[in-house]
């Protein structure tokens, strides 16, 4: 039986941009870098070390020349927050295109970019 996520894959263009973004703008950290010494790098990034869940960014050229039959689209993603105005106002404040904030039946939302034009969602969850 499978009891949670333990880790999400995103396949990007530049894994060194896409850590910073999501460092240095959305305030991720860094849990581990790994390279295997024959061009395989990953990084793995969290909204803290103490995630239940992670991130890893891998290349998509590469990993589309290994494995051709993998779907490299990015998924689609919901994060929480437990202050949504205040993280659509630092995210405004750091210039990440954000959507409108939309009221949902389950609670606020909207969606956020990052540097290669990625969709992913914030929803309130106190």
């Amino acid at each position: 039986m499978i009891n949670k996520v333990g880790q999400i894959m995103l396949y990007v263009n530049n894994q060194d941009e896409s850590v910073k973004f999501w460092t240095e703008k959305v305030g991720f950290s860094v849990i581990s870098e790994e390279d295997n010494g024959q061009g395989m790098r990953w990084i793995e990034i969290a909204p803290s070390r103490e995630a239940e869940t992670s991130l890893i960014l891998h290349n998509k050229e590469l990993i589309g020349k290994m494995q051709p039959e993998l779907n490299l689209g990015t998924p689609s993603l919901m994060f929480y927050s437990d202050d949504i105005d205040k993280l659509y106002q630092e995210f405004t404040d750091q210039t990440i295109t954000v959507g409108e904030m939309v009221t949902m039946p389950s609670g606020r939302v909207f969606n956020f970019a990052d540097d290669e034009g990625n969709y992913f969602a914030v929803m309130e969850k106190k």
